[in-house]
């Protein structure tokens, strides 16, 4: 008998103050946000077939079965559809499932339906749509088959799903969607807890230490403004990554080492900023930031700085603040930190925006909770 419950749950997208490329190394730290655009994951009883899945960017959706541990598809393009469009939500449900069957509980027939204002007429924006949908996902079907879950059981599902499609990403939008506001993040070893699960099963790897992982609440600074801007041009994340990784030479791997050391002090330098209220020194470590992010584009080539992200820099320093990529760069999203107080300041940054085609992005980063603080 199909059940009548419906659950809902939104994961909020996120945006990369500083530390992006660094923090992908286990235990270096960044600073990410929270913004108000999410991803809606609502969970229902299946009438037919174990796991039913629709998407508004895949409208075909895709008919799952269960095969032991894993979701496969009824029909070859049920498969690719799922695989290709919805990988991380079939992943973050085949990790709720096993954890539910190392407790010995059931796995419900399910209906997951997914929206999202995370793209643009469907073009990705770069505020970590696949980690939003993967919390979003989690917390859906974890309510919806009766699994509690702490916000740090929540993250590590959350992390294992993604870093089974990928070890790469940092997991920082992961915890951005769970904990929200400002947080300084220091990802894990996610090969470390990969082997750890293959070997020691969910349960225990949920409970055990995980290497490099730490997570801080920050204050939000009271008297900058955060604007964002969107080149229209969408980057691949994964691609930027493995440029970065992939088959360096001695010299560029001493490259890449000097800037994880100035990147950490970078980011640990505005962690006091933030602690201390001191507006000024953080707007002087965003701008190191993007220097140092420059200069590991310069000499490793990876295509971080557009045109237009260069642009949307150039703008801010020009009415007296801060600018930066947010994330990978390549495209997607870019930063301005400035005073909140001058509004003619605000609307020159957006003019010199527009004149350069980069969309001035009405995103901000919503006050948390009471509860939440």
């Amino acid at each position: 008998m199909t059940s009548t419950r419906t659950i809902v749950r939104r994961s909020p997208g996120k945006l990369f103050i500083i530390g992006e490329y660094a923090v992908v190394e286990p235990g270096y730290p960044a600073i990410v946000v929270s913004v108000d655009r999410q991803v809606s994951v609502t969970v229902s009883g299946a009438s037919s077939g174990d796991v039913v899945l629709t998407s508004d960017l895949c409208p075909r959706g895709a008919r799952l079965r269960r095969d032991g541990r894993l979701l496969t598809g009824s029909t070859p393009d049920d498969e690719r559809s799922a695989r290709q469009n919805m990988a991380h939500v079939v992943s973050a449900i085949e990790i709720v499932d096993e954890l539910l069957g190392e407790r010995g509980l059931p796995v419900l027939p399910l209906e997951v339906s997914i929206t999202s204002d995370l793209h643009e007429h469907g073009t990705k924006l770069g505020l970590g749509s696949s980690g939003a949908v993967t919390v979003a996902t989690i917390a859906a079907v974890a309510e919806y088959s009766g699994l509690p879950l702490s916000y740090d059981t929540w993250f590590r599902l959350a992390l294992l799903a993604t870093a089974r499609i990928d070890p790469g990403p940092s997991g920082a939008d992961l915890a951005a969607g769970i904990w929200g506001g400002w947080l300084a993040y220091y990802a894990p070893d996610r090969v470390a807890v990969l082997d750890m699960a293959r070997h020691r099963g969910i349960e225990e790897t949920l409970c055990a230490t995980w290497p490099g992982f730490g997570l801080r609440r920050l204050p939000p600074p009271e008297k900058l403004a955060l604007e964002v801007g969107w080149t229209g041009e969408p980057a691949s994340t994964t691609s930027l990554l493995s440029a970065l990784t992939t088959n360096r030479s001695w010299s560029e791997k001493r490259v890449y080492k000097a800037f994880l050391a100035d990147s950490a002090e970078c980011v640990r330098a505005s962690m006091r900023a933030l602690v201390l209220g001191d507006d000024r020194e953080l707007l002087r470590q965003i701008r190191s930031a993007r220097n140092l992010l420059g200069r590991l584009d310069k000499e490793l080539g990876l295509g971080i700085f557009t045109d237009r992200l260069t642009a949307l820099c150039d703008a801010a320093e020009s009415v007296g603040g801060a600018g930066k990529p947010s994330g990978a760069g390549g495209g997607d999203c870019g930063i301005a930190i400035l005073d909140a107080d001058e509004a003619p300041n605000i609307e020159r940054l957006h003019q010199q925006w527009a004149s350069a085609k980069v969309l001035p992005a009405p995103i901000r980063v919503p006050p948390l909770p009471q509860e939440a603080r």
